[in-house]
């Protein structure tokens, strides 16, 4: 008599939820040991806030008059901190990219490995990145005169909005990377990245703006982002009068945003990366 053949069980949704983070902590430690083999990526990386910081605090300080009086490189450095981190979408989008076109994302989807695990690898990958970034234009900015006036917790609640942005906005580079396929694409995207940062109140109030050009920049979410950090860092007066929601409430358009981002982005690029392997 032949005994029944047993059928493997489907892991339960815990099991599934701790091989996909098993898996992505592993890429993760891909993602970082790349930067190891790569020092010149990790160095440009880590300077180019720092150059933002001097290059955009000296030449501009001179000329822009802030809003209710105040230093300028006050104004100025939560619009850097919130203009470094929408231009990671690009990083993510390049590196996802540059994984499709050489065939790196097929290898993947050969091993025993959770599906979803390389997104989530990618965008864990690119916190880290940020932690770095950011804490070296905040180094920098302390040089330069930059100061948080409202205490250890606003401070840390600053930092922690800009980094779930920028974790919503690495889903949303992971898409897009998926999407284009290839990195000659990828790179031609990034200058589209610089009008979306610079029409907003990173640099300059946006009161003098044209009508047309005003709207845009205060529902920019960049714009929210910024006037959130310098609301929680204490470094601007308070908007006008008539300013847009987004501007008058800006954390909760930045908590807003994020929310949309990932509820948006995180499907599409697992449902994407698993329909490439099909």
């Amino acid at each position: 008599m032949t005994a029944p053949a047993l059928v493997p069980s489907r892991p339960s949704w815990a099991g599934r939820l701790r091989w996909t983070f098993a898996d992505g902590l592993t890429l993760i430690g891909r993602e970082l040991g790349r930067l190891r083999r790569r020092p010149g990526e990790l160095v440009a990386a880590l300077i180019f806030p720092a150059i933002m910081v001097v290059l955009f605090g000296y030449v501009f300080g001179s000329a822009i008059r802030v809003p209710g009086g105040g230093g300028y490189r006050e104004y100025l450095m939560p619009g850097l901190f919130a203009m470094v981190t929408f231009t990671s979408v690009m990083a993510v989008t390049m590196r996802v990219a540059t994984d499709a076109s050489r065939g790196v994302m097929d290898r993947f989807r050969s091993m025993p490995m959770a599906r979803s695990a390389v997104p989530f690898g990618q965008t864990g990958a690119e916190m880290l990145n940020g932690v770095l970034g950011l804490a070296i234009m905040a180094v920098t900015g302390l040089a330069v005169g930059w100061r948080a006036h409202r205490g250890l917790v606003s401070t840390a609640e600053a930092f922690l909005l800009l980094g779930l942005m920028r974790y919503a906005l690495a889903w949303a580079g992971c898409y897009l990377g998926l999407v284009v396929k290839n990195e000659q694409t990828a790179d031609q995207l990034i200058p589209l990245v610089f009008p979306v940062t610079m029409l907003s109140n990173s640099f300059v109030p946006t009161g003098g703006m044209p009508a047309v050009l005003r709207v845009i920049a205060e529902w920019n979410p960049v714009s929210a982002l910024t006037a959130a950090c310098r609301r929680l860092f204490g470094n601007a007066a308070a908007p006008a009068g008539d300013a847009a929601w987004p501007v008058a409430h800006p954390v909760a358009a930045s908590l807003l945003w994020s929310a949309v981002l990932l509820a948006v982005f995180v499907p599409l690029s697992i449902r994407t990366h698993q329909r490439r392997g099909r």
